[in-house]
């Protein structure tokens, strides 16, 4: 009796498994459309949807008009995304960034922070957490309720959450940074290398949707890469991939460009490297012939670096995002030709309209990833 009892429990859940992930896909559906999907009869669905009811993870749909002039109408469904939250955070040089969004995506609260890149580790850390209590509060939600917190961060990051290297943030490289966060997050924690979790941004809320390989470059106080390869952000046999380091032929020193002009025309200013860059920007888009040759300058220096990935690539499109991807056609354009001129199959060249909450809302994706695993997946 002990076994049928086992038998019959693992049965349930595997057709209540079946039956939310109908509903999670189908948007609205009757019992009838449930039970038929989820190949089971209409009563098991009925019994089925009335526990998902209880529990709170599907929610009834009010008559249509059509309803209720054909007589008794069908009861209709739908999934309940407010029955579970995730949170994303993005861990960059200058701000700490999340937002909690409910399953569906939809982002429910969002805040950020400034903070040095200078900061001991441990005092970062603890502003990471204090951050996600901060954002989860505002949602009305406790942390420990998150299905799951995505954590983008600036260096290079194994499988496991360590920060194999970090130039950026001071005491970040060699940090178990999933294992330091698991410790102040009650919730479960995962990690990734930003420029990942932002071409997976791009893939699912930005100008990617739709397409399968894509080469996404950060370009703000720094340089970065993302790789999508087959619809998945590729991570390589060290999970170094995408990481540009020092390459031969000064491919990736671009911004000398827009430096040299900002201190011929200001001498005695003294601009970091963005800084310069959206000098020279701002002095272009307002007709400034010596600044527009800069910026142009700028961009097909970056299309120079980009040929060594997207010849051998072959991708779809090539996103630029981060601060500098504001400028718009200023440095689209002048890549668009480059790649004209040597691409056997130029990419679609575009900037990127996620802003800074690219890394962030990568996250998220990948939280809610982590979160349909456990959550609809049909236990085995």
């Amino acid at each position: 009796m002990r076994q049928q009892s086992g038998d019959a429990s693992l049965l349930r859940r595997l057709n209540s498994a079946a039956i939310l992930r109908v509903l999670r896909e189908s948007g609205v559906a009757t019992l009838s459309e449930l039970a038929r999907a989820a190949r089971v009869s209409r009563p098991t669905a009925e019994v089925i949807v009335e526990g998902l009811l209880a529990e709170g993870w599907a929610e009834e749909c009010g008559e249509e008009e059509g309803d209720r002039r054909r007589g008794r109408p069908a009861r209709r469904f739908r999934f309940r995304a407010a029955a579970g939250h995730v949170a994303g955070v993005g861990v960059g040089a200058s701000w700490l960034r999340a937002m909690v969004t409910d399953l569906d995506g939809t982002v429910v609260a969002e805040r950020r922070v400034p903070h040095h890149p200078s900061m001991p580790a441990g005092d970062r850390l603890d502003a990471v957490a204090e951050l996600v209590g901060a954002v989860a509060a505002e949602a009305g939600l406790a942390v420990p309720g998150l299905a799951a917190v995505g954590v983008g961060t600036t260096g290079m990051v194994d499988g496991s959450g360590r920060v194999v290297k970090s130039v950026v943030l001071a005491g970040w490289t060699g940090l178990d940074l999933r294992g330091e966060l698991s410790r102040r997050i009650p919730a479960p924690v995962l990690v990734d290398n930003d420029m990942r979790l932002a071409v997976l941004a791009e893939h699912w809320r930005g100008r990617a949707r739709g397409r399968s390989d894509v080469v996404y470059l950060f370009a703000g106080s720094r340089l970065g890469l993302g790789l999508l390869i087959g619809g998945r952000p590729h991570r390589g046999a060290h999970a170094a991939a995408g990481e540009i380091g020092r390459q031969p032929g000064d491919h990736w020193r671009a911004y000398r460009h827009m430096t040299e002009y900002a201190i011929a025309v200001e001498p005695g200013e003294m601009r970091s490297q963005r800084e310069a860059a959206r000098f020279a920007i701002e002095r272009a888009r307002a007709g400034d012939e010596q600044a527009a040759r800069a910026v142009r300058a700028f961009a097909r220096h970056l299309g120079e670096g980009l040929i060594t990935v997207v010849n051998p690539l072959d991708p779809e499109m090539v996103v630029i995002g981060g601060s500098l991807s504001k400028a718009g056609d200023l440095i689209i354009e002048p890549i668009r030709e480059l790649f004209a001129e040597v691409c056997l199959h130029p990419p679609v060249v575009v900037a990127s309209a996620l802003g800074g909450e690219c890394v962030a809302l990568g996250a998220v994706r990948w939280a809610l990833d982590h979160a349909d695993r456990h959550l609809f997946t049909q236990p085995s």
